[in-house]
């Protein structure tokens, strides 16, 4: 039964970790495609600034930065 319990314990104590990772990387909020009327440059970024024109709402910075990568006004 012993052995049971320390291999219980061990199994929680690696997989928290990964569960804990998963969560810092996704950030849990979304990701915007902002440009910048001033500089007239487009970036990705979780809160939109003043100035700024929002270009799209993504749930992934990978997802953003694809979009970002298309946007005509973004190329140059």
């Amino acid at each position: 039964m012993r052995n049971y319990l320390v291999a219980a314990v061990l199994i929680g104590a690696f997989a928290m970790p990964a569960l804990a990772q998963e969560t810092v990387e996704t950030g849990g909020g979304k990701y915007y495609v902002g440009f910048d009327t001033n500089s007239k440059t487009c970036s990705v970024v979780t809160e939109m600034a003043e100035g700024m024109k929002m270009m799209g709402e993504y749930d992934s910075q990978e997802a953003a930065k694809a979009a970002m990568a298309e946007m005509e006004e973004c190329k140059g």
